[in-house]
């Protein structure tokens, strides 16, 4: 799972993916941004003559499925098992009707127990850039008020092979290490957003997988 991450700015979004300037300008800063809190990420939309753009959108990180009854849900919805998204209720909506979408970070944290407490470990990429990690959206309607709030949430794999995913979080004493269920994000390469925003269901399956070992920069937080 991911609980926590640094978003870029608008500026550096709109650079590192070649999308539109927003407008009116959203005026996003780099934060850190945490489950059920505003986020920023970035999705396919008709554009004229039938083409496809890329759009910067603003909502909540805690997808709000079509039948909720509020956006205040009970449970969470920040992170999505990839192996559940075609099933799992929450989520089947908006994967098989290919509202798929990346998520800009700089970095992602993660906790490490191989110390016997808890290390956070800070995860960047080697080659500076930022990542674009997997995700899902959904636009939903208060049918009340008729509000409409955008949300999304980020997709997870099994990473229990994984060299480096693997040894974060604690372990479960009572499970074997093949069996743990270490969870890794998804990211998606520059040369594939296009694939992953509007591609296939099947092109988009293949892009599900960790990322290789070679892309990480991870740290751990030397202030613990």
């Amino acid at each position: 799972m991911c609980n926590r991450y640094v978003s870029p700015e608008e500026a550096e979004m709109e650079r590192f993916w070649h999308i539109g300037r927003h407008n009116p300008p959203q005026w996003w800063k780099r934060v850190e941004v945490f489950p059920r809190a505003q986020g920023p990420f970035v999705r396919a939309e008709q554009a004229t003559a039938g083409q496809q753009k890329r759009t910067l959108v603003i909502g909540q990180w805690g997808l709000i499925p079509w039948f909720a009854k509020s956006p205040k849900l009970t449970y969470s919805t920040n992170n999505a098992r990839a192996e559940e998204v075609s099933t799992k209720a929450s989520f089947k909506q908006s994967w098989l009707h290919g509202k798929r979408c990346i998520i800009p970070a700089w970095s992602f944290v993660e906790p490490c127990w191989e110390t016997g407490r808890n290390i956070w470990w800070h995860f960047r990429r080697a080659d500076g850039s930022p990542w674009a990690l997997a995700g899902l959206w959904n636009t939903w309607t208060d049918k009340a008020t008729g509000e409409i709030l955008e949300s999304y949430t980020m997709l997870t794999i099994n990473a229990d092979q994984h060299p480096l995913m693997s040894r974060m979080h604690k372990p479960d004493p009572t499970l074997p290490p093949d069996r743990q269920d270490k969870r890794s994000v998804i990211a998606i390469e520059l040369a594939d957003v296009d694939t992953w925003l509007v591609g296939s269901t099947e092109d988009a399956k293949l892009l599900v997988r960790a990322p290789s070992v070679e892309l990480f920069d991870a740290i751990p937080d030397q202030r613990a």
